[in-house]
C-alpha cells in the first residue's frame, strides 16, 4: 500500500447486512476470526449506530447518502398514502445522491433499495427488492446476460416463508446463494477501472432471523472472514482504504409485541366493525386466514391471487373479509392513532390523511398520550418494559409528513402491527434487529487500533468522500470520522470541504409485480 503520507484514491465499502457488534467483538476476542482480528489489530473497528428504527431499508439508504430518511426520503419496504393504502419503495424514491453518484467511476453490487439499477458512471447489478433477474436489474442491461452466462443459479432472493419449518433445507440454500454472492463480488472485481467500489452481503441478517445458534452463526461468519480475506487482498492490490459496514445489529427474540392492539385496548384504535358483507362472513366464520388457508390446499397461494388481480381489486376484498389488518382491518373514521410497518405510529389527522379525525393543533397532545401508552407498556410475565420511544419531528425534522412517533422493541421483543386478540405472541422467528451494527476500516492512512466515536450510519458517506480528498455533502447528517486516520495522513489533516451534489436522473421506470418481493419480505416478518 502507499505510505501515509500519500492519499489513497480509492474505497472499497464491504458491507454485511445486520452483522452486531458484541457478537463480532467477541468472536474476534476468541481468535475465531482471523481477518476481522487482522482489521481490528491493524486498522479501526467499533460499533455503528443505526436509523431509527434500525432496519434495512432506512440504513443502507443513509450509509449510501450521508442523510437521515427524511432527506433521502425512505421509511420502510412500503410508502403509507393519504387514503391508507400502501406502496412499495424502490431506488427511484431516493432523493439524495448516493456515494456511487458522488465518486466515479463505481461498482455497486447488491446494495439493498437500489432497484432499478440507474446509470452511472460504472456498473450497478440492483439488490434487495428487485423482483427479478430482467430489465433493471443491472446497469448496463447486458451485465445481466453476462451473470446469468457465468452464474447460471444466481437468486437474488430465496423464498425465506418456506424455511420456517424447515431449517434442515435452509442453510444449504443459504450457503448457495451466499457462494453465488461471492463469484458475483469476483466478476464485478474483473474490473479494475473504479474509485468505489461497494459491495452488500445480505446473508448474516437472513440467517439471524431464522437460526440463532452460535455454532451455526458463527460457521457462517467464519466464511464471511474469508471473503473478507480475499477482499483485503483484493483491496491492497490496488491501493484502496476498506470499510466494513453493517446497516444494524441483531440479538435473539422471544416474543412478538401487537403495538395496534396496545393501541386498541387503550381506545385511541377502532377496528372495523363486522357489519353488512364483512359481518355477514363472520358470522359465517370467514376470515382472511380461513380463505387464504382454503385457497392454499387448492395450490393458489398470496403470490397468486396478487399476481392475478389488480392490487385496487385484492385492497377493496381485503377491506370485505374480516381479519386483523392493521390497515384494512380499521376503522380509520373513528381512530386516533395508528402503527404502521416499523413501529412508525401516526396520528390519525385530518391534515395528511383522508378520514382523519385529529385536528393538527392537537397533534402534540395525543403524542405525548401516546407516549405514556407505549412506554409504560410492561411485559405481564416480567414485569419489564418492552418499547423505546422516539419523537418523529426530532428524528425526522425535514419532512412534516414523517411518522408522528416511532415505537421501537427493546431487547428480546419485536413489534407486530397486526391486530391480534392479544398484545403478547409467540414468534416463529429466533432473532431481530438492534441498533449497534458494525464500522471497520483498513488502509494506509487507517490509525492500528484506533475506534470511531459515536460512529453512526450517517457518518460513513462523508468519512469515504474525506478520505478521497473529497468534499463531503453540504446536507449530511454525519460527520467525518477524523480520529480514524493516521496522524499525519492527508485526511487527519486536510480541511474538510463541502459541497453541494446533484442527484443523477431517473430513467428507469418501474412497471413489475412486486408480490413476490413482499412474499420474501413477509417471510422474514418484515410485513404482514
Amino acid at each position: 500500500m502507499k505510505t501515509n503520507t500519500e492519499l489513497n484514491s480509492r474505497a472499497f465499502v464491504l458491507g454485511l447486512d445486520g452483522v452486531p457488534w458484541d457478537l463480532l467483538e467477541e468472536w474476534v476476542g476468541a481468535g475465531e476470526l482471523k481477518h476481522f482480528g487482522t482489521v481490528m489489530r491493524e486498522g479501526t473497528a467499533g460499533p455503528l449506530t443505526s436509523t431509527v428504527p434500525a432496519t434495512t431499508p432506512l440504513a443502507w439508504p443513509s450509509i449510501a447518502t450521508g442523510v437521515r430518511p427524511d432527506k433521502h426520503g425512505i421509511y420502510g419496504f412500503r410508502r403509507l398514502t393519504e387514503n391508507y393504502t400502501h406502496q412499495v419503495y424502490t431506488g427511484n424514491d431516493v432523493k439524495q445522491p448516493a456515494l456511487w453518484e458522488m465518486l466515479s467511476p463505481a461498482i455497486v453490487g447488491n446494495v439493498p433499495m437500489t432497484y432499478p439499477a440507474r446509470e452511472i458512471n460504472g456498473t450497478m447489478v440492483a439488490g434487495m427488492m428487485t423482483p427479478q433477474i430482467g430489465e433493471g436489474f443491472t446497469y448496463p442491461q447486458s451485465l445481466s446476460d453476462e451473470i446469468t452466462t457465468r452464474i447460471p443459479d444466481y437468486q437474488i432472493a430465496l423464498d425465506w416463508s418456506q424455511y420456517l419449518n424447515s431449517k434442515d433445507e435452509f442453510l444449504p440454500d443459504l450457503n448457495a446463494l451466499v457462494q453465488n454472492r461471492r463469484e458475483l463480488m469476483r466478476l464485478l472485481m474483473a474490473d479494475d477501472d473504479w474509485r468505489l467500489f461497494f459491495f452488500v452481503y445480505t446473508a448474516p441478517d437472513r440467517l439471524q432471523h431464522i437460526i440463532w445458534e452460535e455454532d451455526i452463526l458463527l460457521e457462517h461468519y467464519r466464511y464471511l472472514d474469508d471473503i473478507l480475506g480475499e477482499v483485503m487482498a483484493y483491496v491492497e492490490d490496488h491501493d484502496a482504504t476498506l470499510y466494513i459496514v453493517s446497516d444494524h445489529g441483531f440479538g435473539p427474540i422471544e416474543k412478538k409485541v401487537a403495538v395496534n392492539r396496545v393501541l386498541a385496548n387503550e381506545g385511541l384504535l377502532t377496528q372495523r366493525k363486522q357489519k353488512g358483507v364483512r359481518g355477514t362472513l363472520s358470522k359465517l366464520g370467514i376470515t382472511k386466514d380461513g380463505v387464504m388457508g382454503v385457497l392454499s390446499r387448492l395450490g393458489i397461494d398470496d403470490e397468486m391471487v396478487v399476481d392475478h388481480l389488480p392490487q385496487s381489486v385484492t385492497a377493496q376484498v381485503a377491506k370485505q373479509i374480516p381479519g386483523a389488518h392493521f390497515l384494512f382491518d380499521v376503522d380509520h373514521a373513528n381512530t386516533t392513532a395508528f402503527v404502521y410497518s416499523f413501529g412508525h405510529v401516526y396520528v390519525n389527522d385530518t391534515r395528511r390523511f383522508e378520514q382523519g379525525i385529529v385536528d393538527p393543533t392537537e397533534i402534540p397532545a395525543v403524542k405525548r398520550q401516546l407516549r405514556s401508552v407505549f412506554e409504560g407498556l410492561t411485559d405481564p410475565e416480567t414485569g419489564e418494559h418492552v418499547l423505546r420511544v422516539t419523537d418523529g419531528t426530532v428524528e425526522y425534522p425535514t419532512d412534516p409528513t414523517a411518522p408522528d412517533l416511532i415505537v421501537e422493541p427493546l431487547p428480546r421483543y419485536d413489534i407486530a402491527t397486526a391486530l391480534s386478540e392479544e398484545v403478547f405472541t409467540p414468534t416463529p422467528m429466533a432473532g431481530n434487529h438492534l441498533p449497534e451494527g458494525i464500522f471497520l476500516a483498513w488502509g494506509s492512512d487507517i490509525a492500528a487500533g484506533s475506534q470511531p466515536t459515536d460512529a453512526t450510519v450517517y457518518d460513513v458517506a462523508p468519512t469515504v468522500l474525506h478520505g478521497l480528498g473529497e468534499a463531503i455533502p453540504d446536507n449530511t447528517d454525519g460527520r467525518v470520522l477524523r480520529e480514524i486516520f493516521t496522524l499525519k495522513s492527508i485526511p487527519a489533516t486536510a480541511e474538510i470541504r463541502e459541497k453541494a451534489y446533484a442527484k443523477g436522473e431517473v430513467i428507469a421506470t418501474v412497471d413489475e409485480d412486486f408480490s413476490d418481493v413482499e412474499n420474501r419480505l413477509r417471510g422474514l416478518g418484515y410485513i404482514e
